[in-house]
């Protein structure tokens, strides 16, 4: 049986196949492709096979030191996973499936070692791919039932210098193909692959703006009334910890960069507003991760002058317009995506745009 994973920094947890192989297993009645059968062969995508040193922690926090190589990231077919019975969340999502080697570079043989769940396939949009674990459902069955492009099973104890591989099948929509593959490593940095090229600016991506075009949204007032909004990024530009150091930040935030958020909103709406809308805003990493604004304690005092949390500082009438900075800390070795804006209430949706950093 094919063990389920963990994804730690994916978007919740792995999903679940259930496999129907051999002697008639439930399903839609279809058996696994025997080893005869013609497969539609998956598509490479362009990946450069760097080898990088990495950190693995088990489960009594000891670190072991591994060497990762993601040798292959290839697209799959509906065709794939004819056999299998799909979530309904899964269902007309296109299958990749990441191949990578893992070497024991430590001096003692790791136990329990399970370095996929720290990898993730990453849209243009910063979005992570779904990752899926296969089960199967008759315990007579013969074959795998994985697809011939995805075998490598990989091996959870490896001793002092030796390697192993193993493959993964993420889902992701059609229409956002991959454009980083990345690793959280567990001593803190993230490790990243480019695929192709790396979703840079001029790729198409649906439902991605340029970075800066302006937008419409919708946000509420104190008494929950909806009201529009005219959104425009104003730019997204790399800081220094020193920038913050009036704040009581904990052992891994100082471990981190951050980042600073730029957005003007004009109320085009009937009500007043807060000048609170950079709560709704997000940034979606290179590395599949979703970063909140950061919330710094500070009553009546200065703020970060770099990133200042609204100007001018007052309500936001209707055709007024304000001048918001959140402030979000990425691990070492990722980098912004995507910037995203959360509306509330009746009426809202989500814009997304490409990022363009400064300061880099």
């Amino acid at each position: 049986m094919r063990k389920p994973i963990r994804i730690a920094g994916a978007a919740g947890l792995s999903a679940l196949m259930l496999l129907a192989v051999g002697c008639g297993g439930p399903g839609n009645g279809k058996a696994a492709p025997g080893p005869s059968e013609a497969v539609t062969p998956a598509k490479p995508l362009p990946m450069k096979a760097t080898p990088r040193q990495a950190t693995w922690t088990d489960s009594d926090d000891k670190a072991h030191p591994l060497r990762i190589t993601p040798t292959r990231l290839a697209r799959g077919s509906d065709s794939d996973l004819s056999h299998i019975r799909l979530d309904d969340d899964l269902k007309g999502k296109v299958p990749y499936y990441l191949t990578f080697s893992y070497t024991n570079t430590g001096k003692k043989t790791v136990k329990n070692l399970s370095p996929e769940r720290n990898f993730s396939v990453n849209g243009a949009d910063g979005q992570p791919a779904q990752p899926v674990s296969l089960f199967q459902s008759n315990p007579l069955a013969t074959s795998s039932g994985l697809p011939p492009e995805c075998r490598e099973g990989g091996t959870s104890q490896l001793a002092a210098g030796a390697s192993a591989a193993i493959c993964q099948i993420y889902m992701l929509p059609k229409g956002q193909p991959p454009t980083t593959v990345s690793y959280k490593d567990d001593g803190g940095d993230t490790l990243i692959w480019k695929v192709g090229e790396g979703g840079a600016a001029g790729g198409s991506s649906d439902g991605i703006l340029p970075a800066g075009k302006p937008a419409d949204g919708v946000t509420e007032d104190s008494d929950k009334r909806p009201v529009s909004l005219r959104i425009t990024p104003k730019g997204v530009r790399v800081g220094s910890l020193a920038d913050l150091s009036r704040f009581d930040l904990d052992a891994d935030q100082k471990k981190m960069v951050p980042y600073y958020v730029t957005m003007q909103y004009r109320n085009s709406g009937k009500y007043d507003l807060l000048p609170s809308m950079s709560d709704g805003v997000t940034l979606q990493t290179a590395a599949g991760q979703t970063v909140q604004k950061l919330t710094l304690i500070d009553i009546g005092g200065p703020g970060v002058s770099q990133c200042p949390e609204a100007v001018p500082h007052k309500m936001v009438k209707p055709n007024g317009m304000v001048t918001e900075c959140s402030i979000h800390l990425l691990p070492k070795g990722d980098a912004p995506r995507a910037v995203i804006f959360s509306g509330e209430g009746a009426g809202s949706h989500q814009v997304t745009w490409r990022v363009s950093v400064a300061g880099k």
